[in-house]
């Protein structure tokens, strides 16, 4: 009897405490977050003695309350409290003892202080760990007796809006979560519909605000015409999940006007690469987890105001049962400036993840369209003129000693062509060049292919340039008998006027030295190029195979280095 009645006082007292509404607020640079955190709570004391209590219903994502320092100020003085002890620290509320030695009033309780042990670039920040700094004396005071508590919990502050937790990284107790798994039993999975303004943060457990809400079926929102507009569907997990996919209908208003499904797409499940191909990926989900579906749809520009519903589905691997979404967009008669990218808190950008942008050769000023005559191709201030083995026969810049005009008199960086060789025991291959073969002529690219042959091997030139004057290219040897090769190289003829200075492949930036060898060192350095040239003439090249993949930079380097080049 006497177990079962505790079980009810302990499940009254949960229930009052966590009933609680505490306003979350934003006290911009309130106070020194390096040294106390970037959160605390605002209490209030209005009793009499030398022990307050303060029992607080933080609701904490992080997983350890009880090895980070609670720390208490006095608000008249802005004095640090010595006399501190705490009680239970749990993720659901936190007991905190401490002396009010100004009596009456307020006092701040700051819970996760922290200290940048790193520099302003690289931050390295570590929480504090407990501390002990209570007396004796006093610690015998809270010892004689039981104490209630006796502070008010006024608000939670964060330091600035960045950092607050407020509603999304505010979890939900155990005793709501069993609540809710209970009501669901038969279901397999929750879905609870997001705006775009509150992202779903937390992977391991529940925010409060969907407590509160409920898992729903529908979803309401509003949009301005040319929108890229987001939404989330929030999937709680309550056994394993399988290849979970989205799908959408048309949105139809009241008047037949349609938003297509062409429109309507889930970023986590399908869209397209930066290289403009399909992109499909098998979402699982394991059971207690949560994954939230990021959905976008396209508003288009001339789209009518109103009223547009439809739906979207929501099918798991292995579960004959979907889950359908009604889905309610009201466009307004505004319409959004730049698909509403200028206003990137709503999420607008997220289209760029799901675009075919990157393949776009749209000429930025003051860049100019790429122009070929006789071979020669024309760009900014530059000129490229391809050799018969479509290597660069001659490279000229225009740009004038200062740098701030393109002159008439050309500053030439070769005074030979290009020349890649190859050497058998005999010496130099002898090649016969098929004509240059322009593949595509745009503004914005031009690429071309040469095919060369002789007795022993053949090889394949392609080659690409781009309005910024970045040049690709791509050689492929193939043998046309069994051979023994000697040597490839590729030599660059530099004029003694366009390489005076050298930065690269292990050099920094100074005089060319006289001689120079390197070797590849790639799980140390990132140095697959160099830069040779002057002021306003020369030659950036990157020495890279079929398998290269851009390496991590600087201090993040060894992380990712680069693919040494087979």
């Amino acid at each position: 009897m006497k177990k079962h009645l505790l079980t009810a006082l302990i499940l009254f007292f949960c229930g009052n405490l966590f009933s609680q509404t505490i306003p979350y607020k934003i006290c911009n640079n309130c106070w020194n977050a390096d040294s106390l955190g970037n959160h605390r709570v605002v209490v209030s004391y209005s009793s009499s003695g030398k022990i307050a209590k303060a029992t607080i219903p933080w609701r904490r994502r992080d997983h350890h309350p009880e090895v980070i320092r609670i720390i208490v100020q006095d608000a008249k003085t802005g004095n640090k409290i010595e006399n501190v002890k705490t009680g239970t620290l749990d993720r659901e509320f936190g007991e905190v003892y401490f002396e009010p030695v100004s009596g009456k009033g307020e006092y701040y309780i700051y819970y996760l202080p922290y200290k940048n042990e790193g520099s302003a670039n690289y931050p390295n920040s570590v929480y504090l760990k407990p501390e002990k700094t209570a007396s004796e004396e006093w610690l015998q005071n809270l010892s004689d007796g039981l104490i209630h508590s006796n502070a008010a919990i006024d608000e939670f502050q964060a330091i600035d809006s960045f950092n607050t937790f407020y509603p999304m990284e505010v979890i939900a107790t155990d005793y709501e979560m069993n609540r809710l798994r209970n009501t669901h039993s038969s279901d397999a999975f929750l879905i609870f519909p997001e705006d775009r303004l509150h992202s779903i943060r937390m992977g391991d457990d529940l925010p409060d605000r969907w407590i509160e809400k409920g898992p729903k079926n529908n979803f309401r929102d509003t949009a301005d015409k040319g929108e890229n507009f987001a939404f989330q569907l929030g999937i709680y997990a309550l056994r394993d999940l399988k290849n979970v996919q989205v799908s959408f209908s048309n949105l139809r208003s009241d008047n037949g006007e349609v938003i297509s499904l062409k429109n309507i797409s889930c970023l986590n499940t399908s869209g397209t690469t930066y290289d403009d191909k399909p992109l499909s990926k098998v979402v699982n989900i394991d059971m207690g987890k949560v994954q939230p579906l990021w959905c976008m749809i396209d508003v288009p520009l001339n789209a009518s105001p109103g009223n547009y519903k439809g739906s979207a589905r929501v099918l798991v691997d292995g579960l004959v049962k979907e889950k359908m979404i009604d889905i309610e967009l009201t466009v307004s008669n505004s319409i959004a400036k730049n698909n509403g990218v200028d206003e990137p808190w709503k999420m607008t950008r997220l289209k760029w993840l799901n675009s075919e942008l990157a393949q776009q050769n749209t000429v930025i000023a003051p860049y100019t369209p790429l122009v070929v005559s006789n071979n020669t191709i024309s760009l900014f201030g530059r000129k490229l003129e391809i050799n018969d083995d479509g290597f660069p026969k001659k490279i000229q810049t225009f740009f004038t000693q200062e740098m701030t005009a393109v002159g008439v008199s050309p500053n030439d960086i070769l005074t030979d062509p290009f020349q890649f060789i190859i050497e058998d025991e005999k010496g130099k291959l002898k090649w016969k060049h098929s004509a240059i073969q322009y593949l595509n002529k745009t503004a914005g690219t031009v690429t071309w292919q040469v095919n060369s042959t002789s007795p022993e091997v053949e090889m394949q030139v392609d080659a690409s340039i781009e309005f910024d004057g970045f040049v690709s290219y791509s050689v492929k040897i193939t043998a046309s008998n069994d051979v023994t090769l000697k040597d490839i190289r590729m030599q660059i003829p530099f004029g003694s006027a366009a390489s005076q200075y050298m930065m690269g492949l292990g050099q920094k930036g100074g005089l060319l030295p006289p001689d120079f060898d390197w070797k590849w060192d790639v799980q140390h350095k990132n140095q697959d190029g160099a830069w040779i040239g002057n002021v306003n003439a020369g030659l950036q090249f990157s020495l890279r195979d079929q398998n290269y993949v851009r390496p991590l930079n600087t201090n993040f380097y060894l992380q990712k280095p680069l693919l040494l080049p087979l």
